[in-house]
């Protein structure tokens, strides 16, 4: 098993949050999952097809591992990678971190092992939890000092439920500050370089907020979570543990199956992306009311048609609440309820084109170029204030001076408000591909296609798609020489990129729009396909 590095962090010369001249101190999340476990001792806290936790063994459990983190040499402020698919031990690994004061870095379990290799050089992980097949997938990708590894599946020295047996189940969580770093939520940046945005103890206690204002749910509840819950469905997590609520895992998205699984176990709350929805509705054709006790069923990660979303509510009843908001503002800031899709349906059927109201904490605001609120209905970039807005990118200064002004967080997102204060997302400033709720970003994607010897020039855009919302399409220019082979040049992305990134539809031109200066005209590229749609997001 590979050694921890013999050097010790030296936090200041690393992108980290500023201590404030006031330090204060906020409630440890970790300490409040303790006080519910408490509560509910005996109830299922989370179950996956493999096996599942009470309330009690999940207090137990994080606590050991925590000691266990600890005991390996890790110190306050190292990182902890976590490499796996859906499973309960994900959230035995999150507790322990935010009780031990050491920082969450998920990596998406779809991303490849190169992929991999670059977030951990960058997080600069001191210990990555996974599997004996990922590691050794990605081990030849890594670069400099490795991690030390704690294998779910490993036997002796490194293996993770050695660990835990070997520590105690008492822990104390560490007291924290509202500006301590406490998760690295990684994305691609739009440069084609990693960023991760700096959530703090203070972003996650907003993001708890926000998620328990909700009446909706709480004790005697289930939220089923199909999504990687690296992702976005893991800001989930933390607030159903706190309202006593019963986490169920999927491991994976088949449609029949997930919906015997939800019917069966009578779950009462899921969140989705629109792409899954999409697929369900293909498998209920005619059908009323499949889950019946499905009191909630959130959607987001990317637009949904209106016409979808009556679809979706003819089927599953009056259950839809949609939500928006990004890594950077640790998960919504706007809200578009169950009781806003019934009143859209029945009265303002243009509303359900709204991703929703501001939540109470989040100042969300439609600004000029100049950073000037714009007039009820004008378009302008949605940017966000308060409590739960990042605290930068992890050491890219220059990445986050282009998106954090003055404390607010500038999305990139073109939206217009209305009277009564509901968002209309109308187009992105960025460029960003959203597939399948999946952040993709064109340079990225370039990048790899540049790689290719026979690839001269390169464009990718969104494109609709009626099963994933966008998806990624390129425009290949050829060098002379070289013919055309769509599946030559997919196997070459396959290797270097995560599935949801590849293109789905590479077309070969013979040039690229471009501007006096020289810049391809994306937009140029992307107008035909679009043609027809009032929005320019799928």
């Amino acid at each position: 098993m590979p050694a921890l590095r013999g050097v010790a962090f030296q936090e200041t010369a690393i992108n980290t949050p500023s201590p404030s001249a006031c330090p204060r101190p906020v409630a440890n999340v970790g300490a409040l999952v303790a006080r519910s476990a408490r509560a509910h001792a005996r109830r299922i806290a989370v179950k996956s097809p493999a096996r599942s936790v009470s309330y009690a063994e999940l207090e137990q459990r994080s606590n050991r591992l925590a000691n266990a983190l600890l005991g390996l040499g890790l110190a306050r402020g190292d990182r902890v990678g976590i490499y796996l698919p859906n499973c309960v031990e994900i959230v035995e690994i999150e507790l322990a971190c935010y009780k031990a004061g050491l920082v969450k870095a998920p990596f998406n379990a779809r991303l490849s092992p190169a992929e991999v290799g670059e977030i951990a050089a960058n997080s600069e992980a001191a210990l990555v939890v996974t599997t004996a097949e990922r590691a050794e997938s990605f081990g030849p990708h890594l670069r400099g000092t490795p991690p030390r590894l704690l294998l779910l599946d490993g036997q002796g020295e490194g293996a993770y439920e050695d660990a835990l047996a070997r520590a105690s189940d008492r822990f104390e969580p560490v007291s924290v500050q509202a500006d301590e770093l406490a998760v690295l939520h990684y994305t691609s940046g739009s440069s084609g370089v990693l960023k991760a945005a700096m959530q703090t103890f203070g972003n996650r206690l907003a993001q708890l907020r926000k998620f328990l204002m909700r009446s909706d749910s709480g004790e005697g509840h289930s939220l089923g979570l199909v999504g990687p819950i690296t992702h976005a469905s893991g800001m989930q997590i933390v607030p159903a543990l706190c309202s006593g609520m019963t986490i169920r895992l999927f491991s994976g998205f088949e449609p029949a199956r997930f919906l015997a699984d939800m019917r069966a176990e009578r779950i009462t709350h899921t969140f989705m992306v629109p792409t899954m929805i999409s697929m369900l509705l293909a498998e209920l054709e005619g059908q009323y009311r499949p889950l019946p006790d499905l009191l909630r069923l959130g959607y987001g990660a990317a637009p949904m048609a209106p016409s979808r979303i009556l679809k979706a509510m003819d089927v599953f009843g009056p259950v839809l609440a949609q939500g928006y908001g990004a890594g950077e503002t640790t998960s919504g800031v706007c809200a578009l309820s169950v009781e806003d899709h019934l009143h859209a349906r029945a009265a303002r059927p243009e509303r359900l084109a709204s991703c929703g109201r501001p939540l109470l904490e989040c100042d969300v605001q439609i600004v000029d170029d100049a950073g000037q609120p714009v007039a009820t209905g004008e378009i302008g970039e949605i940017v966000v204030g308060g409590e739960d807005v990042f605290a930068g990118y992890w050491r890219a200064p220059e990445l986050t001076a282009e998106v954090l002004k003055n404390g607010r967080y500038h999305t990139g997102d073109l939206a217009r408000m209305d009277e009564e204060g509901y968002v209309y997302i109308v187009d992105r400033k960025k460029d960003m591909v959203i597939s399948g709720g999946f952040n993709v970003y064109p340079s990225e994607v370039e990048a790899v296609l540049y790689q290719h010897e026979a690839v001269q020039d390169a464009c990718v855009i969104a494109i609709p798609d009626d099963k994933w919302g966008e998806a990624v399409a390129a425009h290949v220019v050829l060098k002379a020489g070289h013919a055309p082979d769509r599946a030559l040049l997919d196997a070459f992305c396959h290797e270097r990129l995560a599935g949801f990134k590849r293109p789905r539809h590479i077309a070969f031109v013979a040039e690229l729009p471009k501007n006096p200066n020289g810049k391809v005209m994306r937009k140029a590229v992307q107008a035909p396909y679009w043609a027809g749609h009032d929005r320019k997001v799928n």
